[in-house]
């Protein structure tokens, strides 16, 4: 299967590099970042709160079909520029994983379609390594592939 969510890590440092091409307007790219509604869609988690906002903070949940809490995350918004770019911070809750940081920038292809890069900074190489190490590449890819079928039939 190839994964139109590319991932660039190059060797012996602590960030990584993520890019898509959506075929979609970027203002609703970044509607499905910002909306709780759409994030909860595309993402397949609990929304508890998202303040989309410079100094805004977020919190999501993703439970099992029991009822059990499987995954928590949350973050601090530092930069907040409409239909342009994101800086946020992001930790997985009772995990060994340092925070990240987060830029996440959002560019017009054309009218009808835009490119996500996200550039993540980890505590270490060794941190970064670990989680590549996760079905991440995987998982992002599927969540991505979503937004753009959820998002698909609004454009």
């Amino acid at each position: 299967m190839i994964h139109k969510t590319k991932i660039q890590a190059e060797d012996g440092k602590q960030e990584l590099t993520i890019t898509r091409e959506f075929e979609l307007p970027v203002e609703l790219l970044f509607k499905a970042y910002v909306e709780p509604e759409i994030v909860a869609q595309w993402m397949g988690t609990k929304v508890l709160k998202l303040e989309s906002k410079v100094h805004g903070s977020y919190q999501f949940e993703t439970s099992n079909p029991q009822g059990n809490v499987v995954f928590r995350s949350n973050g601090v918004i530092h930069e907040f520029v409409l239909d342009q770019k994101i800086t946020r911070t992001f930790e997985m809750e009772n995990t060994p994983f340092a925070p990240q940081l987060e830029f996440l920038e959002f560019e017009a292809l054309s009218p009808t379609t835009s490119k996500l890069t996200m550039h993540i900074i980890y505590k270490s190489v060794a941190l970064r390594d670990q989680i590549l190490q996760l079905p991440f590449a995987q998982g992002l890819n599927m969540a991505h592939n979503r937004l753009q079928s959820i998002l698909n039939p609004i454009k």
